[in-house]
């Protein structure tokens, strides 16, 4: 997430609703002075326009064009916009598959949503996209295969809860992993965490929607507690987990 006059961030948040935030301007700056990387995904093209303004002149924060499989049900006539959008952004997300038990009755629209969403990317090319894959990861794995070469784009899976034989295919596939502070609470997820390359790792905290303390996580106070914890996993210091991630954001970019 680099740009002209950009100083090297400290810290990698690559899933977070900064506009879902009562003082979403606030945390802009926030994320500035705690030099934070924060990758803003919104949840509907319609939200992205006014998202980029207020994100215009930060250093640190970048903002995603997404489509949240939770809203394709209200909101799949909102796919030509993204695609109208696609080439002013870099960056897309959220955007995937949820088949969770709320959700199940739009997949078949969710995967016409996503299908659409890879074939863009795929057109366009050099795209950086935050994936949801809720109970679908093995659909949104073999999606990614067939629709979005590795040399056409790189997914981030955000908040991954799949199978180790998934995560090795996701891992074939080229794909990064974002991992928040909910994610170490669990053994099982701690266990499947600490089993991925080190190269492919990124932090996030996809709030608001993840509470910590008794309250919504917030880049700048709770990623350097997710690296603590991430480094007690790997066997690391804080200072090489941290600079690992700040080295792997680097070669996500530079893809």
């Amino acid at each position: 997430m680099k740009s002209q006059n950009r100083s090297t961030p400290r810290w990698v948040d690559f899933h977070c609703h900064l506009d879902l935030y009562p003082d979403h301007e606030r945390l802009i700056v926030e994320c500035d002075r705690a030099e934070v990387a924060t990758l803003a995904v919104t949840t509907t093209p319609k939200a992205w326009q006014r998202n980029r303004e207020l994100a215009a002149s930060a250093r640190h924060v970048r903002v995603a064009l997404g489509l949240h499989p939770q809203l394709v049900a209200e909101r799949e006539s909102e796919l030509p916009l993204l695609e109208r959008l696609l080439e002013e952004t870099r960056y897309v997300g959220e955007v995937g598959l949820d088949a969770g038990p709320q959700f199940y009755r739009s997949f078949e629209a969710q995967e016409r949503v996503f299908k659409r969403v890879l074939e863009a990317c795929s057109e366009q090319g050099g795209k950086i996209l935050s994936v949801h894959s809720v109970r679908s990861v093995g659909k949104v794995l073999s999606y990614i295969e067939r629709l979005l070469p590795a040399d056409r784009g790189t997914v981030v899976l955000h908040w991954f809860t799949g199978s180790p034989s998934e995560a090795s295919m996701a891992v074939e596939l080229g794909c990064y992993f974002s991992i928040n502070i909910q994610m170490l609470n669990s053994a099982k997820h701690r266990k499947l965490v600490a089993s991925l390359p080190s190269d492919r790792l990124l932090t996030e905290t996809d709030g608001p929607f993840v509470q910590n303390e008794g309250r919504p996580a917030r880049p700048a106070i709770d990623i350097p507690k997710t690296v603590e914890v991430l480094a007690l996993l790997r066997h690391q210091s804080s200072e090489q987990t941290a600079a690992q991630i700040i080295n792997n954001l680097r070669d996500l970019v530079r893809k």
